[in-house]
């Protein structure tokens, strides 16, 4: 059972919203960085990603929080409510303008084996831990995580309508956001009705809501030590997060490059005769541009591997070929074998290049671009052995992996736009409880 919750957060004024928010923490380079902190001291991303090494700038970003609260910054909103929140954006590649649509609430946080909150992919130990410190110095979700429920007939948008707009703004990427406060007592209670038997996709935010759910655990064992009662509602038990419908069509998703760097022999022709024991391969060439459409037109279990110098080929899943005796992909349920991707990271970086899971976890050798052409200036560069461009999974995919209580790789989906940081503050104060 989902139990959903109005937020009552911290959040900046409406008008301070272009200067402060920033994408998550994952896509910000170091330039983009300096560029948001250099825009506005008050910024989300200084203590998002705050400034100093080790311990210091989990300090640093501690020292922000209280600065803020105490300074009037952040402000605390009275009355909690969800929050109607859309995005119109120019899709990547063109197209006509689209919006993205779905609401702010509290989740309350229950480990993947309850098969209320549903993963679809493997997390890194590395930011994982990171985003562990920094919830424990500021003792607050900085960060919303986005999830999809099921809603077919769309029978929840009845009760998001109306509310009072709360601010309007674009950012530089030229997504414009609007929220609305939706606070009226019978939209909250139909609301969290609708949603309680339901169980909640992981889009996006797979590591902060693993850290909510270890904070969590954390924050109550602190407090039965010190022997203080812990209200069953309390705020720490509750992760903030981007509700939408998984059934929108206007969902977007893009994929995420592989980029192999850093062994000992990564070639490109051993990869491709390996490869025809899973894929038909085809020799292609030619420009980006010209590898990518040529993606694009093939199968969704498809991939393409580009060498550093411009040779190609076109990987599509053979469908006949049986699996079940494959000394990787044998032990992997049929559900994760249908994907592009678990044969790619299986099949050929586990199997035929030695990339173990735990490497692959840990980035030892392989980079996560969205940027193809990146991808191709790091090849050039010397900088990489191997690019595996990838297609998008599509949203029903990933959820019948989920609900089969499977995940797939970690960075299998890239949803756009990404749903950005500083919009709310959700404290984790364990005297402090939810509506």
């Amino acid at each position: 059972m989902v139990d959903v919750a109005p937020l009552a957060p911290l959040a900046y004024a409406p008008d301070l919203l272009p200067r402060v928010v920033a994408p998550p923490y994952d896509v910000i380079d170091p330039a983009l960085r300096q560029a948001l902190s250099d825009r506005d001291p008050r910024n989300v991303v200084h203590v998002d990603l705050p400034a100093g090494e080790g311990a210091k700038k989990y300090d640093e970003a501690r020292r922000l929080m209280a600065e803020w609260q105490a300074g009037g910054v952040l402000r605390r909103e009275k009355q909690p409510a969800f929050w109607r929140y859309e995005q119109t954006f120019d899709p990547p590649g063109g197209g006509p303008r689209r919006a993205r649509r779905g609401f702010f609430a509290l989740v309350r946080v229950e480990p993947y084996s309850s098969r209320v909150i549903l993963p679809h992919e493997r997390t890194l130990t590395g930011p994982k831990l990171d985003r562990l410190e920094l919830g424990r110095a500021t003792r607050t979700a900085l960060s919303p995580g986005f999830m999809l429920y099921s809603d077919p007939a769309r029978a929840l948008d009845a009760h998001l309508d109306g509310g009072e707009l709360f601010a309007d703004f674009s950012t530089d990427d030229g997504v414009q956001h609007r929220l609305w406060r939706v606070s009226r007592a019978t939209a909250v209670v139909r609301i969290a009705a609708a949603l309680a038997d339901a169980s909640l996709l992981i889009a996006d935010g797979h590591h902060r809501y693993e850290t909510a759910l270890a904070l969590s655990g954390e924050i109550d064992a602190e407090a039965r030590a010190a022997g203080r009662h812990v209200a069953e509602r309390a705020e720490h038990h509750y992760f903030p997060a981007l509700l939408a419908n998984g059934d929108d069509p206007g969902l977007l998703v893009f994929p995420t490059h592989r980029l192999v760097h850093s062994l000992p022999r990564a070639d490109f022709a051993t990869v491709v005769l390996r490869a025809e024991e899973l894929f038909a391969v085809t020799p292609a060439s030619g420009p980006i541009d010209d590898l990518l459409a040529a993606l694009a037109r093939a199968p969704d279990d498809s991939l393409c591997v580009v060498a550093p110098d411009g040779r190609a080929a076109l990987l599509v899943a053979h469908r006949d070929v049986d699996l079940e005796s494959h000394p990787v992909l044998g032990k992997r349920p049929a559900v994760l074998r249908q994907t592009a991707v678990t044969l790619l990271h299986d099949g050929l970086l586990e199997h035929v290049l030695g990339i173990s899971p735990e490497a692959q976890a840990a980035k030892t050798n392989i980079r996560y671009v969205q940027d193809a052409r990146a991808g191709v200036a790091s090849l050039e560069a010397g900088e990489s052995q191997l690019l595996f461009l990838m297609k998008p999974t599509p949203v029903s995919v990933v959820r019948a992996v989920a609900e089969a209580g499977e995940v797939m790789p970690q960075k299998s989906t890239f949803f756009h736009p990404k749903v950005p940081t500083g919009l709310f503050f959700h404290t984790l104060d364990p005297a402090r409880s939810v509506s």
